[in-house]
């Protein structure tokens, strides 16, 4: 039996990969192809004089504008996803709304199974169901032309019950991108938390490390460790700009 793992960072019990080496950090938007920009031949307006070419820098992003978007931003506990989002959301030009698998979870009032009091039947059933709600809610905004953002702990060992999940609850035209800030933010900001959000250091230590099994993955990866909540959304609008953009393959 597969299990999923919500945005709070909890997950089953059982094995799972070591932590990966530690990787170069990856700018924003890395992975995703950008259409290159034409070389004027030598001679023509815009060359410089005497050249024999030159290759110009690419083109500003100017963000995603009134594009509608299904966007799923993943992340471990502490990586300020759902705050984020939230802003992301908050910000845009055209009606935008952030669904929280969290938020959706705890809609459950009595009879609530929190994963961190040990994964069950139960817990399991509750997560795959706000996932499905989830995804539900997506659509029906997309179909009403809002665009959606959600949030998610998803690890990139667990394909299937993960990324995969996601993209058949929402849609192939999903967006993901992954939030990943240092070891030592995350422990800061998870410090910070209250309630059955916190984890232990050891459990977000555990989970980050899982995390960086995304590099490499062709998603793009946003390092947030020294961006404040309004410079990672404008780093997530260009990094999600140069998806749209890149040439279909």
């Amino acid at each position: 039996m597969q299990h999923g793992v919500g945005s709070g960072g909890w997950e089953s019990s059982g094995s799972h990969r070591p932590a990966a080496p530690p990787q170069a950090p990856v700018t924003p938007g890395q992975g995703w192809p950008v259409s290159p920009m034409p070389v004027p031949a030598p001679g023509a307006p815009g060359a410089p004089e005497g050249s024999t070419g030159h290759i110009p820098l690419p083109p500003a992003v100017a963000g995603t504008g009134g594009a509608t978007l299904a966007v799923l931003l993943i992340g471990p506990a502490g990586a300020g996803k759902t705050t984020v989002a939230r802003h992301w959301a908050a910000t845009r030009p055209v009606p935008t709304a952030h669904i929280s698998l969290d938020d959706v979870r705890e809609w459950v009032c009595s009879g609530f199974a929190d994963p961190q009091a040990g994964w069950n039947d139960h817990s399991e059933a509750q997560y795959r169901l706000a996932r499905r709600t989830c995804g539900f809610a997506a659509r029906n905004f997309l179909a009403n032309g809002i665009s959606c953002i959600l949030d998610d702990a998803v690890f990139p060992d667990r394909p299937v019950v993960g990324l995969g999940g996601w993209k058949r609850h929402v849609g192939p035209a999903l967006l993901p991108v992954v939030l990943l800030p240092g070891l030592e933010i995350v422990l800061e900001r998870n410090a910070a938390r209250s309630g059955n959000r916190r984890l232990s250091d050891e459990e977000v230590a555990r989970i980050h490390g899982r995390m960086a099994g995304w590099y490499g993955s062709g998603l793009p990866i946003i390092d947030n460790s020294h961006l404040d909540v309004e410079g990672t959304a404008r780093a997530l609008d260009e990094t999600l700009a140069r998806a749209i953009s890149a040439p279909a393959h």
